[in-house]
């Protein structure tokens, strides 16, 4: 079965990136959760006082930059936090998506 989701390249630059700077020690379990809730309301600022309409547009605006920024920043320490934690991003994507199959029941094929 081919992965939904190969992490090795990112793992290994990450790990490096780390490396390289010394940072692992700080690369903690609650350093990189909370590094992560920050970089999350960094998105989120971007979009606070937005309308569904502007929100949904954002991306061909000037803020389209910052955004892909903001994003790439929460995907970085998610990915560090799921390094440290030694999880299986890719076995833990598959087993919710079959979780939520059984909840959420498909509709229509």
């Amino acid at each position: 079965m081919s992965k939904l989701i190969d992490t090795t390249n990112l793992e290994s630059v990450l790990h490096d990136f780390a490396r390289q700077r010394d940072w692992e020690p700080f690369h903690t379990a609650r350093n990189l959760i909370l590094a992560l809730t920050g970089e999350v309301g960094e998105l989120a600022e971007i979009f606070q006082w937005m309308t569904d309409a502007q929100a949904a547009d954002i991306m061909h605006t000037e803020k389209a930059e910052h955004v892909r920024q903001e994003i790439a920043d929460v995907l970085l320490y998610l990915m560090r936090l799921a390094m440290v934690l030694e999880i299986d991003v890719d076995e833990a994507v598959r087993s919710k998506i079959a979780l939520n199959a059984v909840k959420y029941p498909a509709l229509r094929d």
